[in-house]
């Protein structure tokens, strides 16, 4: 008697196609980038390891490497102004970017000045320079934020921070140097 083999069942469902893969967020993909690309810089860790441990090395010591900052003292003034009371106004203004702003006082306990203090120390006594030099500043003052300013102190005063008064006493020793103070 022949030997009769299982028939194969023809009527099971085939296999069903694999669903289309659903696309990934940019968090996802961010996340398979960062792992490949970590994956890549070990590998070149190694063969960089591999490929320079036949090179003699001496142990350094890092006191000799790391150093603190040298002392140089305080910024260099700039090539002043010819005009006298274009270069007072330079000098000021270096003042304050080198000694420090304040407001509510000509100088504070630290040393720090306002725009007006800064003025009458780089004048050094001349109180006709100082008085030319407070008018620019007051006019450059009032050419960016209108003639509602009553004074260089009071514009001073008004700021909490320096950017403001420093940056209007650079910009009144442009001013009196285009107009030949």
């Amino acid at each position: 008697m022949p030997q009769t083999r299982p028939a194969i069942d023809q009527t099971a469902p085939a296999a069903q196609a694999p669903a289309p893969a659903k696309a990934l967020s940019l968090e996802e993909r961010l996340a398979l980038i960062n792992t490949e690309m970590t994956a890549r810089l070990d590998e070149a860790a190694v063969a960089f390891e591999v490929n320079t441990a036949h090179i003699p090395i001496e142990p350094v010591d890092l006191a000799d490497v790391v150093t603190g900052p040298v002392d140089t003292g305080p910024a260099p003034l700039p090539d002043l102004y010819p005009t006298p009371v274009a270069a007072l106004l330079q000098r000021a203004h270096h003042r304050l970017l080198t000694g420090g702003w304040c407001k509510d006082a000509l100088v504070d306990e630290d040393g720090a000045r306002c725009m007006l203090g800064a003025i009458r120390i780089e004048a050094r006594g001349d109180s006709g320079l100082e008085a030319s030099a407070a008018a620019v500043l007051l006019d450059a003052i009032r050419r960016k934020f209108g003639d509602d300013v009553d004074s260089v102190p009071s514009f001073n005063d008004a700021h909490g921070t320096s950017r403001v008064p420093i940056r209007m006493v650079d910009q009144a020793a442009h001013l009196a140097d285009a107009r030949g103070l």
